[in-house]
């Protein structure tokens, strides 16, 4: 076969389906193999960052791999954003892009640059392929890499004059790139048996959940699931978790972190047992590192042996899958016939249920102006009993999102956590309605954030994806407008969004459907609209404009140290705030 051939050869035999793309003369040989099958559609968008985003949403909500096909230099540039996000998120991703002839490497040659080395920091691993008998091997590896152990990125470089050599291709299974990525999967079970027996001695514990559960595959969620029926405990998630557990289940807090629920910051804050399950323990949900449940002894089930003990020191790591790990938690707790000190644990949740009546994320929808959070809910009360997946974007709206949108199932929700991409969700619905034409797909949008990537409305037109783009519209960068409220003397430097775009107007221009609501009473009509047109739909909701996210934790501060909104006062704001004004967004 032709390099060309090969790569489209690779992608048949690891089931790719879907493949989101931009050619450009360094992958025209790829592109002609493509246009002479029919297995692998192409869908074409009209940015790389949109190819890399759509791929992330296609792999996030199937839990596939997502492959994006890029030309050399600008091709390539433009993919590190989405290669960076899906490292930060661990989302598995194949990107293969095109170089120029091996003889100019080096030459700064005419759309050449150092992909290798501009995407060595932000994928598990890359290659330049500079022979065609190497190229086969390379492709299967990537495919290992980027979906075993802890899932991410991976970058294949072909130059031209490889993909028009031609060369012995073998199948994925005579491959040895097994052998040489081994990640650890199956648990000490020493370990395991450590960690049930301190859970069943625990007092006040805590499940604390993230993405690994989501990554581990679908049985990670039943068994999380039964391991909170066995024991009772409350149970809590990062924003990459949402799904994995019910947030209609009993033990429920909802979200943690920066902007999480007061229960569920204050039941990390004051438990005596915390267990986290496929979480890194990040900035976002930590706060303060040295006042970070600083009495609990923490268990951390990863299979990524660099993310113990990186930023928060656990008392028994325990590496593996999660799915694995709580196979066998749960067959020991049985085996075992552990039980939890049912006094404690009941004193413990009536502690938890007087958090939950401080009513955190209580708000007031009143008159013509609609509050961000109504529109949010509103959208869930009339979407929840169809098989909906949400994007978003990042910024306030992503928060209420995450907060007022009850997930009930994995893989519905995708979101940029790690790295903040504003300009993810319009992409991310659609390698989200690509891989599930007949689901509801909605992104819930940022007025400032949409416009980043807004030109894949036409890939949307153009494949016929019925996607909506529910826009918050509040007329500000929101988030950056109330850190500069909160933090900078309310000193609103550029986060005013002049000049915003008729966003119906633009959603016609596009081929698609253009909505937009302005007062309370007209919401729900509309959204029922919204889903019932079979087109692509921006969907202008205008809310109250100086809405603020909370509660919040400031920067700096522990959980113990959130506000409320009945307390975000300017004086309590500047007393939570150190004195100096140095906390960081």
């Amino acid at each position: 076969m032709t390099g060309a051939e090969m790569v489209v050869q690779a992608m048949k035999d690891h089931g790719v389906e879907h493949l989101f793309g931009y050619p450009g003369g360094a992958v025209l040989p790829i592109y002609d193999a493509l246009f002479q099958q029919s297995s692998v559609e192409h869908i074409l968008v009209r940015h790389e960052q949109g190819a890399g985003h759509a791929a992330e949403g296609y792999a996030r909500s199937t839990g596939k791999v997502g492959v994006m096909l890029v030309t050399s230099g600008p091709g390539a540039t433009n993919a590190v954003t989405p290669l960076q996000d899906a490292l930060m998120d661990s989302i598995p991703l194949v990107c293969i892009s095109g170089q120029v002839p091996t003889t100019l490497i080096g030459s700064d040659g005419f759309q050449e640059c150092d992909t290798v080395g501009i995407t060595r920091p932000c994928t598990k691993h890359n290659w330049l392929v500079k022979n065609v008998e190497d190229l086969a091997e390379i492709l299967h590896e990537a495919f290992h890499v980027a979906t075993s152990g802890r899932p991410g990125p991976v970058v294949v470089d072909i130059p031209k004059d490889v993909q028009f050599a031609t060369g012995t291709y073998i199948p994925p299974q005579m491959s040895r790139a097994k052998e040489r990525y081994q990640p650890r999967v199956e648990a000490d079970r020493r370990r395991i048996h450590a960690a049930v027996e301190m859970l069943a001695n625990a007092r006040r514990p805590v499940l604390y959940t993230g993405g690994g559960v989501i990554n581990s595959g679908p049985e990670a969620s039943k068994l999380l699931r039964e391991l909170v029926a066995l024991t009772g405990f409350p149970i809590t998630s990062t924003l990459m978790g949402l799904g994995a557990y019910p947030a209609s289940g009993e033990n429920w807090l909802g979200m943690l972190g920066m902007h999480g629920t007061y229960e569920a910051n204050l039941a990390m804050h004051d438990c005596d047992v915390m267990l986290c399950i496929g979480a890194r323990f990040d900035d976002r949900i930590t706060g303060r590192l040295d006042a970070f449940s600083p009495n609990s002894r923490k268990i951390q089930i990863d299979i990524d042996p660099s993310s113990i003990n990186k930023n928060v020191r656990v008392d028994l790591p325990i590496i593996g899958d999660v799915t694995h790990v709580l196979r066998e938690m749960i067959a020991i707790w049985k085996e075992t016939k552990a039980r939890s000190d049912a006094k404690a644990l009941g004193e413990w949740q009536e502690q938890i249920a007087r958090w939950k009546a401080r009513n955190c994320l209580a708000f007031k929808q009143e008159g013509d102006i609609i509050m961000p959070q109504h529109a949010v809910r509103r959208l869930y009360e009339l979407t929840k009993d169809r098989k909906t997946y949400i994007t978003t974007e990042v910024g306030q709206h992503q928060m209420w999102a995450a907060q007022f949108y009850g997930f009930e199932e994995p893989n519905r929700w995708m979101t940029s956590g790690g790295l903040g991409t504003m300009g993810y969700g319009l992409p991310a619905a659609l390698g989200v309605q690509i891989a599930h034409p007949d689901a509801l797909v909605i992104d819930i949008a940022g007025d400032a954030s949409v416009q980043m990537t807004m030109q894949e409305m036409s890939a949307a037109v153009q494949y016929d994806a019925p996607i909506k783009i529910f826009i918050l519209n509040n007329q500000y960068m929101g988030m950056v407008r109330q850190w500069q409220q909160l933090l900078h003397g309310n000193r609103l430097s550029h986060s005013y969004s002049e000049a915003l775009p008729d966003f119906v107007k633009m959603a016609e221009a596009f081929g698609g459907v253009g909505l937009r609501v302005e007062k309370a009473g007209d919401l729900d009509g509309a959204i029922q609209e919204m889903i019932s047109v079979r087109r692509p739909v921006i969907f202008d909701c205008c809310v109250a404009n100086l809405a603020n996210c909370f509660p919040m934790i400031p920067s700096g501060k522990a959980h113990n140290e959130m506000l409320l909104p009945d307390e975000a006062t300017d004086e309590a704001v500047a007393n939570a705030i150190d004195a100096k004004g140095k906390a960081l967004v």
